[in-house]
């Protein structure tokens, strides 16, 4: 059966249920991804107005399918809900947010201050959904 398994590196059965579902997610973000990607490029060269503004519309679609799945990565994941925290919604320039985020030594200050199991837990607040934004 071919899908999304036959990418796993490590043996299956060797893997936590969580890497499992990790695995689940990264790889559906990357088919989300792949398929704004497409729908654009088509988008580009359709020649008939309507069926751009349906592949456009479609490609739309795939970056919300995309979010949905980046969400749940926050959600679960405490250093992608950190690394969330330090870049997105920003208005600096990118590299500035990493740089101003890691110390003179080259390693990464804005480590997670709870541990992954409390990220999982629901106990959001507004004000810890915003943490961390600049």
């Amino acid at each position: 059966m071919a899908g999304a398994s036959d990418s796993f590196h490590e043996p299956f059965e060797l893997l936590s249920s969580e890497t499992r579902d990790m695995h689940r997610a990264l790889v559906s973000l990357q088919e989300e991804l792949e398929a704004v990607d497409w729908y654009r490029q088509r988008a580009d060269v359709c020649t008939d107005d309507e069926l751009r503004e349906i592949l456009l519309h479609n490609m739309r679609e795939e970056m919300e399918h995309a979010v949905m799945v980046l969400e749940w990565l926050r959600r679960r994941n405490s250093d992608f809900s950190s690394y969330m925290d330090t870049y997105l919604y920003t208005k600096a320039p990118i590299i500035e947010v990493e740089e101003a985020d890691t110390d003179k030594s080259g390693t990464t200050t804005g480590q997670p201050e709870e541990p992954a199991e409390q990220l999982t837990g629901g106990g959001f607040t507004i004000g810890s959904l915003k943490k961390g934004r600049r």
